[in-house]
């Protein structure tokens, strides 16, 4: 259950009515529910305790400060995959030994960049033969760890790495967020894991003493953990009879969120199934790590946006809104489905469950489409809507995960606005770009 409900036919976010959201603010915008969020948070991190796992949100799924902030108060560390990202990180107050940096393509300058702030921040702490306090290193490959490794040396410091693993298990709910099989640009092979932890397991700049896995994202199963953290304490059991420690186990995200109601298992669900499997090594003292991101973020935020026409072609009828591909591309991009309904409805029209089609009177079928010019700008297709008009204020739900995050200034249209409401108070945390932003760094 997240913190969005109606009261007398009036959508609210905690105690502030959305309508007021976006009369002040105006439309697109995104809005945030700061209780949702520790509320998701404090779930994955209550059924994780015995393993006493480090939750570290994924930044790339929402990376406001404000909303990394809001985490980081309540115990999150943070997974960042670039130099911005960790420059977000900074700003939020994170510690760097609770930031895990992953990523591809690292370039040096980011490399250097997050070396730095554990030096800085760790400056004057005594550290044992590991450096225990900053920026964990997923390594993605061999070229990678090579690079960095050199870095570290021509710095004069150390640092701690976990090699990410492809270990054969294809899961997630698109082709492009399935990310552990072969064919996937990610990790190395296990077999090639056993012949670099043997070789850099010990490196007294770069100690290659984690194991990192991650198969993709919206996984709505519990199995393919079972099976990836199986194949992952293989790689343990051999790189111990290498004569290399592994300390680390991060196991990555993917967890689901509720696009749909009761779409995904709870996050002690997937605790039931992972904690038996690890729970003897915890208590021995191997660190494990967690980076969910859309299962704390996806519910926690909406967007809000207004109907500019409503057009009937023959049996067609278009609902064309203010936000399109440009404020939340997940619908074209990955034919994804975000449940979409108005502000303010009658009693009927009350949605108990966030559905397709729901089981209510007098619905239309219409697409909700944007004002971009491109056939694949929509919102969603053939979805069963009560009537609206012209100026009708809808939400599309699950909408803070992969969101603003990824919304872009196509066809010169400015950024939308964020919000954060807690209980009966709100605040933009992103000012709406304005046209003069857009033009801001050219000439």
């Amino acid at each position: 259950m997240d913190h969005f409900h109606y009261r007398d036919g009036e959508l609210f976010a905690e105690d502030v009515p959305l309508a007021r959201v976006a009369v002040e603010v105006g439309t697109p915008t995104y809005v945030y529910s700061a209780a949702t969020l520790r509320m998701h948070l404090h779930k994955i991190q209550k059924a994780f305790a015995p393993l006493r796992a480090r939750v570290c949100f994924a930044v790339k799924c929402c990376s406001n400060i404000a909303v990394l902030r809001t985490l980081v108060r309540e115990g999150a560390g943070l997974d960042v995959v670039s130099g911005g990202e960790i420059h977000r990180a900074r700003l939020a107050g994170a510690d760097p030994s609770s930031v895990v940096f992953a990523g591809v393509g690292k370039t040096d300058a980011e490399i250097r960049e997050a070396l730095a702030w554990s030096r800085d921040a760790t400056a004057g702490v005594a550290d044992g033969p590991e450096p225990a306090h900053g920026v964990i290193f997923n390594i993605e490959s061999e070229p990678e760890y090579m690079a960095i490794a050199a870095i570290a040396r021509a710095m004069g410091v150390r640092a701690r790495a976990a090699l990410r693993v492809n270990p054969g298990v294809k899961a997630g709910g698109h082709d492009y967020i399935s990310t552990g099989a072969a064919e996937n640009k990610f990790g190395v092979s296990p077999a090639h894991a056993r012949a670099m932890l043997a070789r850099f397991g010990n490196d007294p700049h770069l100690r290659l003493s984690g194991v990192h896995v991650h198969i993709g994202s919206s996984i709505l199963d519990t199995a393919p953990y079972v099976e990836t953290v199986r194949r992952t304490l293989e790689i343990i059991d051999q790189a111990k009879n290498d004569g290399v420690v592994i300390d680390t186990l991060d196991l990555g995200g993917g967890f689901g969120a509720d696009y749909q109601t009761g779409d995904a298992p709870a996050a002690a669900e997937y605790a039931r199934v992972i904690t038996p499997l690890l729970q003897e090594r915890a208590d021995k003292g191997l660190r494990i790590i967690l980076e969910p991101g859309r299962a704390i973020a996806a519910n926690a935020g909406v967007l809000l946006t207004r109907v500019l026409f409503v057009k009937v072609e023959g049996a067609k009828k278009f609902v064309v809104c203010d936000a399109g591909m440009h404020t939340l591309i997940r619908p074209s991009l990955y034919d994804a489905f975000h449940f979409i309904w108005p502000a303010s409805v009658s009693p009927q029209h009350e949605p108990v469950r966030r559905a397709e089609r729901p089981d209510l009177p007098g619905l239309e079928v219409c697409d909700v489409v944007g004002p971009v010019c491109e056939s694949g700008d929509f919102l969603a297709k053939e979805r069963a809507l009560p009537a609206v008009a012209r100026g009708d204020l809808l939400t599309v739900y699950s909408a803070g995960a992969y969101g603003a995050a990824m919304s872009s200034r196509y066809n010169s249209h400015p950024l939308p606005a964020e919000v954060m409401v807690d209980g009966a108070n709100f605040e933009v945390i992103r000012r709406r770009e304005t046209y003069d932003d857009l033009v801001a760094m050219e000439r």
